[in-house]
């Protein structure tokens, strides 16, 4: 069985009724390692080391935050600063990553329909997340397209229950021998039929 470390990263999750009723799902999961940044790094002192160790124990990453002014919330970026060090993550002898699975799981108050290039904020949320794409690439791991909960300030409770059961289903689907590759075409990964509906 494939494990998968989550990286979350919330700097007010006791304010989010999205991201709370997602992570809510994850607890009773055994191949999953969920990491709250923010309530391990008060201080954002990363112990890198730990860090590195816990990404090399896990075969799947997921980069777990709402998207902050078009990015990551600041603990995220500095996770990303301190740990993936030359010659680790990348560089001539860095391969301690390389083969690996990662996307990000996001949540927007904006909706879908603003997220293009007609919409008021220019740009898609695939093309806001390029940085962790390259980011991927460089260190030889497989990034998947993201996992979007968006237009959160609106959704009821039964579309959020809605997303966490398609988020459990994507969790239980990459725990196993299922080849990922086939998912890099898609938009988002909660847009696929066997997401929503794993058993039709």
């Amino acid at each position: 069985m494939k494990k998968t470390l989550v990286l979350f990263a919330h700097p007010r999750f006791e304010d989010s009724r999205a991201n709370a009723t997602l992570i809510d799902r994850l607890f009773s999961k055994s191949h999953i390692t969920l990491h709250d940044l923010y309530e391990t790094y008060p201080d954002f002192h990363i112990n890198v080391r730990k860090e590195q160790k816990l990404l090399e124990e896990h075969d799947i990453i997921i980069w777990h935050h709402p998207l902050y002014w078009y990015s990551s919330p600041a603990i995220l970026k500095q996770w990303m600063d301190m740990v993936l060090e030359f010659n680790w993550a990348y560089g001539p002898e860095g391969n301690m990553l390389q083969g690996k699975t990662v996307f990000n799981v996001i949540t927007t108050g904006g909706s879908r329909e603003v997220y293009c290039s007609q919409g008021y904020n220019s740009y898609t949320i695939n093309e806001f997340l390029r940085p962790f794409e390259q980011t991927a690439n460089l260190c030889g791991m497989h990034y998947l397209p993201p996992f979007a909960v968006m237009g959160t300030h609106k959704l009821s409770e039964e579309q959020l229950l809605d997303y966490a059961n398609q988020y459990e289903n994507l969790i239980d689907l990459l725990k196993g021998d299922f080849d990922a590759t086939g998912l890099s075409n898609c938009f988002f990964l909660n847009d696929l039929e066997l997401i929503k509906n794993p058993n039709s």
